[in-house]
């Protein structure tokens, strides 16, 4: 039997942390009707993420899989999310990215419809901005992309890496769908998510007001 391409206790130990921290995200309702996709980085050529059509609140270790950067599976015939490479694209081109969540809650759908024609969030002044890698300031604005959604994930990758050529980033909207936001692990991903959740949520309060 020949040697498997990645590390199997990785896979178990990020198999694991994936199943519990994607639990919490489905039992706050940000993963409806098996919505929504979860990876952790294995190495320099692997992931594990969360296969295709799986109820995210209810994940075992056989709803998790292996992929490669091209985004195809590795040691196994599960099928992975179709948007898988927009997953293995960060981890291909940032070597710090370990973990990359996509979550579809009311705020993030709302937002991303919202915000479509002009085609970014601008958060700013806000206490919690501090929450993103890098920043230290709330005297700082955070621009959340609004991508148009498509079924050519090619051509979505390809739009997400002309925004980092160009901007620092933590996540991205994608029209009428939800979230993508990563980080360093786990911990930094999720701090990253749950702040664009709350600051989002902000923002379509502030529009109600000022109505």
């Amino acid at each position: 039997m020949s040697a498997s391409p990645y590390d199997v206790n990785a896979l178990r130990h990020a198999a694991g942390e994936i199943i519990t921290n994607v639990r919490e995200l489905a039992a706050a309702g940000w993963t409806p009707a098996t919505s929504s996709n979860f990876s952790r980085r294995l190495d320099e050529r692997h992931a594990a993420i969360t296969v295709s059509g799986r109820d995210k609140g209810k994940l075992t270790e056989n709803d998790i899989m292996v992929v490669d950067w091209d985004g195809k599976a590795v040691g196994s015939d599960h099928r992975p999310s179709a948007e898988t490479l927009l997953h293995t694209q960060l981890y291909a081109r940032y070597p710090d990215i370990g973990c990359v969540l996509h979550t579809h809650s009311q705020n993030q759908t709302i937002a991303s419809r919202l915000y479509s024609g002009k085609g970014v969030v601008k958060l700013d002044g806000y206490e919690l901005l501090k929450a993103f890698r890098g920043n230290e300031t709330h005297e700082t604005e955070v621009l959340v992309p609004v991508l148009p959604n498509s079924q050519d994930m090619h051509t979505l990758a390809a739009q997400v890496d002309a925004l980092l050529d160009r901007q620092p980033m933590w996540g991205y909207l994608i029209d009428g769908h939800g979230m993508y936001a990563w980080g360093r692990d786990m911990p930094e991903a999720r701090r990253h998510l749950e702040a664009f959740e709350f600051l989002l949520g902000c923002e379509l309060e502030l529009r109600k007001l000022q109505r």
